[in-house]
């Protein structure tokens, strides 16, 4: 460890001897994904545990010491405890069979996290997917760190007005009840990095996060030790300034790497999801050339061969792209620490199809990358199409593979449903996740048991929503049309889609509001009504997706819909675990071929909750006709696409919904449900994701390395 010790600091309340594994657990977000884990906390106090948004530091740090030491008289729940404690270490000290000696660690740097409400340092499905790649290497065991940011500010928390418009509030990280650490140095001080060749001096100091057996180190630049714009650089994710995202995405990367040196972490591959860290390829090229004394080109050629890029964007538009004046003022005194002339250096992120545009990131990280990946096949297809002027070193197209996402089963089912799935399938079907006969046997699931449990879903989530309400009209005062569009008129008998996405053009979230006197018509069926929810934030510079979102809400206040449509503030992984259980369809209708992948779908399919969407994305790999329903047709259009989605609900899914057996079930719908479960959950899973991962990069990449000690 050089000059470091990851050995961390919190403000977790003295505990009772006997009741200390509470706290290792609290500080692991292990607890997340584990039903027993998260009843552990709930048993110990169910009323706190509601009141800290289900955060067991937050709750641990309101409890009475005298009621935590009553808790160790109560023996029903110390023998939880100590069977919880004993499944969380031996968790923790497991070899499954990907973990080996082997390669060393994959560093993976993301700008975004999606791990826990109560850390909020994620936007949306970036953050998600990155979140749930940690936790599926940790179960898996696969070696592996994260990089990331601390946004001390985070993203932006949703508020709208009575007339619909969203407010931007911020949503600050609470650091004394976050499951975050200190990193501490070797004189038990706050671990803190200078970042190279930003002058003045930027300094960032690191946190760490431990997710499962993966430890994930984010950095802080709102500390003391910078000029006050400088503490700006890390408080918001996704800042519009192009001048403050360079130095973000400076810090990022090169301060990430940085950290990881200064650590000691050693790893072989660097996988950057996504452009924004990806000046970390740059700063391991200087690592090699002073490190192991390699010259430039060699330096270069490994970078290339150890390193990985996940792109996301279907549009070149989409990309960070630097103006060059811009780039020099940062990095001139770096290219010539490097010995690479300026022509070389800008070379790297020169966008073929429009040179003068400046540096862009996203054809830095396909230059310097040779192993690059799309998130569904459909998007590989667009990516290599996009980017086809962008070249391989011999002069041939630029190679990528399609790695389709994949969603944390463990994380996204719902606790009754995996319980449910433990005694049908045995306890460790986990470890079988991704074989397609181990979720055949959903069939044998009794169908008043599966709409039992989603029944109960669905009751919950309605019962969520209007306590949200309840807390807004409590705590603010509320316009009575404001509830309304706020969902407290919603009803669990009432066919419910739901729409859950960014609120941008692209995703067209209005789409079932084309024709509003048709939807008018559906939704108030006497005999079979729908209801619709609508959750989502609009970026806080998209004024075009905040005025589709005022629409929405505007929808939602409309009395002709009779309270059937709502609109669910402030977006997030809480809400969404409501929404994807909750709810009986999964609306999704982007323009083709915008769609990357759209995990949300996966999250909500595998929980029986079926998926309606437009052919992109994931959606051509998943969809077999029998576990949901397509939109349209292979490309877009808006009068076609909304004529096709209320064809589909008028003759397929309301009579399907409500056409009841004789034992008053939907048979027909919960013979979907069955479909979708078994046919999503094992293809879209984060487990078959991070075996391609293994397969086709970082095992190739591990015995190149092997291959190229043995032969020095």
């Amino acid at each position: 460890m050089n000059g470091a010790d990851p050995s961390a600091n919190i403000a977790i309340p003295p505990l009772p001897e006997g009741l200390e594994g509470l706290g290792e657990m609290a500080l692991n977000l292990w607890w997340t994904w584990n039903p027993r884990g998260k009843n552990l906390f709930r048993l110990l106090n169910p009323y706190l545990w509601k009141e800290s948004g289900h955060n067991p530091i937050a709750m641990l740090k309101s409890m009475d010491p005298e009621a935590l030491r009553e808790a160790l008289g109560r023996e029903s729940f110390m023998r939880e405890y100590r069977y919880v404690l004993t499944l969380f270490r031996r968790y923790m000290a497991d070899k499954s069979p990907y973990a080996t000696e082997e390669p060393l660690p994959v560093a993976y740097f993301c700008a975004e996290y999606g791990l826990h409400h109560s850390v909020p340092i994620y936007s949306g499905g970036l953050g998600f997917l990155a979140g749930d790649i940690l936790k599926e290497s940790s179960d898996m065991g696969l070696p592996m760190v994260g990089i990331g940011f601390m946004y001390p500010e985070g993203y932006v928390r949703q508020v709208i007005g009575s007339d619909g418009w969203q407010k931007g509030a911020n949503e600050t990280i609470d650091k004394d009840t976050a499951p975050i650490e200190r990193v501490l140095d070797e004189k038990g001080e706050h671990f803190t990095i200078q970042v190279p060749f930003i002058d003045p001096p930027v300094y960032a100091s690191v946190w760490k996060i431990n997710v499962g057996r993966v430890t994930l180190y984010l950095l802080d630049t709102d500390i003391d030790r910078n000029d006050p714009w400088d503490r700006q650089i890390s408080s918001h994710l996704y800042t519009p300034d192009l001048n403050q995202r360079l130095r973000q995405q400076i810090v990022l990367g090169i301060g990430g790497y940085r950290v990881l040196e200064e650590l000691g972490i050693e790893y072989s591959i660097l996988h950057l999801n996504e452009g924004h860290p990806a000046f970390a390829l740059f700063e391991r090229v200087r690592a090699f050339m002073e490190n192991e004394g390699l010259s430039l080109d060699d330096a270069i050629e490994k970078v290339r061969a150890t390193s990985v890029f996940t792109t996301h964007t279907p549009l070149q538009a989409a990309t960070d792209v630097y103006s060059f004046d811009m780039m020099g003022q940062y990095f001139a005194d770096y290219w010539q620490r490097l010995g690479m002339p300026k022509e070389r250096f800008f070379s790297f992120g020169v966008n073929p199809d429009a040179p003068q545009a400046g540096f862009n990131m996203t054809v830095f990280g396909l230059n310097m990358c040779a192993h690059r990946n799309a998130v569904s096949r459909k998007h590989a297809e667009v990516t290599r199409q996009i980017w086809q002027s962008v070249k391989e070193p011999d002069g041939s197209a630029v190679a990528i593979e399609a790695i389709t996402n994949g969603v944390h089963i463990p994380t996204w089912l719902g606790d009754e449903l995996t319980d449910e799935l433990d005694r049908l399938l045995g306890e460790n079907w986990q470890r079988l996740q991704d074989e397609v006969d181990l979720w055949n046997r959903i069939d044998e699931m009794s169908d008043e048991t599966l709409w039992k449990l989603h029944y109960a879903y669905k009751v919950r989530m309605v019962n969520f929503i209007r306590e949200r309400v309840r807390r807004k009209w409590a705590d603010e005062g509320i316009d009575p049309l404001v509830g309304m569009a706020e969902g407290v008129m919603l009803d669990p008998d009432v066919l419910t889609i739901g729409f859950a996405r960014r609120m941008t053009s692209y995703k067209r979230p209005d789409l079932i509001l084309h024709d509003l006197q048709r939807l008018e018509r559906i939704v108030n069926d006497f005999a079979r009504p729908v209801q619709i929810v609508f959750a989502g934030k609009a970026h806080p510079a998209d004024n075009p997706g905040k005025q589709i979102l005022q629409r929405i809400f505007k929808a939602a206040q409309d009395p002709r819909f009779r309270g059937r449509i709502a609109f669910v503030e402030d977006y997030g992984e809480n809400v969404a675990k409501y929404l994807v259980r909750g709810v009986d369809v999964w609306l999704n209708n982007p323009l083709i071929p915008m769609e990357a992948c759209g995990t949300s779908g996966m999250k909500a399919a595998v929980n029986g909750t079926l998926h309606f969407s437009t052919l992109d994305g994931w959606w051509p790999e998943g969809y077999n006709g029998r576990n949901g329903w397509a939109i349209g047709g292979e490309s877009s259009d808006d009068a076609a696409d909304a004529a096709s989605l209320y064809d589909t609900l008028e003759k397929e899914i309301v009579p399907l919904f409500y056409d009841l057996d004789e034992r008053g079930l939907p048979g027909g719908w919960i013979a979907r449900m069955k479909e979708s479960v078994k046919s999503v959950a094992p293809r879209f899973g984060a487990r078959r994701m991070m075996k391609e991962y293994l397969e086709k990069f970082y095992l190739p990449i591990s015995k190149n390395l092997t291959q190229g000690v043995e032969h020095e």
